[in-house]
């Protein structure tokens, strides 16, 4: 489906935008691709990777999804629009309220209003786990973020389709706690670990393009889709990248759960499965996804109680082959 046609990627520069521009132009053949990102040097550092010279569909586009105006000269003529640009870093968040609120949701309106002016076909709109139930600003914000792009499918009057993908931790996103242990481990340890009891979802970033691509054919509009993912303990993690090293407990953050969840009790009433994904269906506009089974009544879909668990040695093999350097 983006055979010539025109992509526009918000946030493009960061982990997911990379490996997704990766995949689209070794996969698909897009008339244009715009990287959409604020800094300059990043924007710079992705043209020595992915030049214009080589990939003459690709434009590097600098601008902000608070900019309203930029967002009306980037737009033009796309079909497609998967929105990735966040302020994500937690302690950042509590410390800096006004700016993740003016980027997370002001900008998240901005892309609502702007695609529906001009008239791009669908937006896929990445979310969290840290949405559900949130106990910190950026989850907050992201669960806002959700609520605009659903209610947008209501109130826009257009022809314009606005979907949203939920997953968990990525491995070897930025911010990621990899390379951390990585570095601890090097420089002799312990590894610190909040609590011995924490649990995460766990994905691949390769993953997460994958199902924000597949979600273009899946969405219809207003639905959130959730992948079915393992978990994974985080005192596994540190086995799995530090066999045998010392570590000690240092206590939960500020703004951190020890499980996290991606479909809560309440939502078990209007969600779906359909085989790789659950489907939250929306209430406030008709349903136009695909059908699946209702899930029971009361089910959450929480890292805690996962049917899914990712062992030490599965562990160990997939950062192999994400390419970090853990040992057999």
């Amino acid at each position: 489906m983006f055979t010539d046609k025109t992509l526009l990627i918000t946030g493009g520069t960061g982990s997911f935008g990379k490996k997704c521009v990766e995949i689209i132009l070794r996969k698909h053949r897009p008339r244009r691709l715009i990287i959409f990102s604020r800094d300059e040097l990043k924007q710079f550092e992705m043209q020595q990777v992915f030049p214009q010279t080589t990939y003459d569909c690709l434009r590097y586009f600098i601008g902000d999804v608070r900019d309203k105006e930029r967002l009306y000269r980037a737009f033009r003529g796309v079909d497609y629009i998967i929105h990735a640009a966040a302020l994500k870093q937690v302690p950042a968040a509590e410390y800096n309220p006004t700016e993740c609120i003016r980027t997370n949701i002001g900008g998240a309106e901005n892309i609502v209003n702007v695609a529906a002016d001009c008239g791009v076909k669908k937006v896929v709109a990445l979310s969290t786990d840290k949405a559900v139930a949130p106990v910190n600003l950026y989850g907050a914000t992201k669960l806002c973020s959700d609520k605009l792009f659903i209610a947008a499918n209501s109130y826009t009057a257009c022809d314009t389709v606005y979907s949203v993908v939920r997953y968990g931790n990525v491995m070897g996103s930025r911010g990621s706690v990899i390379p951390f242990f990585l570095k601890k481990r090097d420089a002799g340890g312990p590894l610190p670990i909040t609590d011995t009891r924490m649990t995460r979802f766990w994905i691949t970033l390769e993953h997460s393009v994958h199902m924000v691509l597949r979600s273009f054919e899946l969405a219809g509009g207003g639905e959130i889709l959730v992948p079915k993912i393992p978990s994974m303990k985080i005192s596994d993690l540190a086995e799995a990248i530090a066999p045998g090293m010392p570590t000690v407990e240092v206590g939960i953050r500020p703004g951190e759960k020890l499980h996290e969840t991606m479909i809560t009790a309440e939502d078990s009433r209007h969600t779906i499965d359909i085989g790789h994904y659950y489907v939250i269906k929306p209430e406030t506009c008709p349903y136009r996804g695909p059908e699946g089974r209702p899930v029971p009544e009361g089910f959450s879909y929480n890292s805690g109680t996962n049917e899914s668990w990712l062992t030490v040695p599965e562990l160990r093999a997939t950062l192999r082959e994400q390419g970090f350097d853990v040992q057999p």
